[in-house]
């Protein structure tokens, strides 16, 4: 089901792929649009990417707040300019647009780490800065993109929360983190149905970011936190062990030098143990 025409180049559902989404697409939207007017969902059975697509939106003017689904993302991208590949029915990638003025914007993907977790199951832990893990093994990436427009007082910026979740078994093949998916937990679920039960919390996550920043998701980053008292290596070479994060979401890692604040995104993180 789509709200709106299919993008150049995309495939729009049909039949019964267009049939299978329809109540989950009506269930999010009657949940979404009081709190955030001109809101739509679309979801289409192929594109390249959704986060490449509502950033060509963007730069196109089109500013609207959407979500966007895709069955199967033919270039989809991961942190890092990691490829994230998809297909239909063995996960469920979405992006979501809409212009966004924080006063900070530190911690956001951990924001929306926090809000997918207790969307989906009190097991999942959160990874700094952008996976969820079970049992440390991958289930879901975030990624955030921005792009600005104006200048001065007049200057928007248009946020894009892309989420992707394993939903069945996958090949650990060329993957440095095993996979894990999300039937291990929900036997049977599908795509259409982890999307219904994330996609309204997710909104109300990104909206309380905005007016209160990273401090309120501190506490409940902390408590899943997968790399908490843990040794771990950064890709920068440092070691040292991992105790949470501050109020703006940096990693704290205690090394033999003393305590670092570890807040870049190009730095990655692994545990050593």
């Amino acid at each position: 089901m789509s709200t709106a025409g299919p993008p150049q180049g995309a495939k729009a559902p049909s039949g019964g792929s267009a049939a299978a989404w329809a109540a989950s697409v009506r269930a999010i939207s009657e949940a979404v649009s009081p709190a955030l007017p001109g809101f739509t969902v679309e979801v289409l059975p192929e594109v390249d990417s959704t986060n490449t697509e509502l950033m060509r939106r963007a730069r196109a003017g089109l500013l609207e707040p959407v979500l966007l689904v895709a069955e199967r993302q033919t270039a989809g991208r991961g942190r890092l300019g990691r490829a994230w590949s998809s297909q239909a029915g063995d996960s469920l990638t979405f992006s979501l647009g809409l212009p966004l003025a924080p006063q900070d914007w530190s911690g956001l993907s951990l924001a929306v780490g926090v809000s997918l977790a207790e969307s989906l199951d009190p097991r999942l832990q959160l990874k700094w800065p952008n996976d969820l893990w079970l049992d440390d093994r991958k289930l879901a990436g975030i990624l955030i993109e921005t792009a600005s427009f104006g200048e001065g007082p007049q200057a928007r910026r248009y946020a894009v929360v892309g989420v992707g979740i394993n939903i069945a078994r996958r090949d650990a093949a060329g993957l440095s983190t095993p996979p894990a998916w999300l039937q291990e937990l929900m036997p049977g679920i599908a795509a259409g149905e982890v999307l219904r039960r994330v996609a309204a919390p997710l909104v109300q996550a990104v909206q309380a970011f905005e007016t209160f920043g990273f401090a309120p998701f501190q506490a409940r980053f902390n408590a899943r936190d997968a790399l908490r008292d843990r040794a771990v290596a950064l890709s920068d070479g440092t070691a040292g062990t991992a105790h949470g994060t501050t109020e703006r979401g940096a990693l704290l890692v205690h090394t033999a030098g003393g305590m670092n604040t570890v807040t870049s995104s190009e730095v990655s993180v692994r545990p050593a143990d």
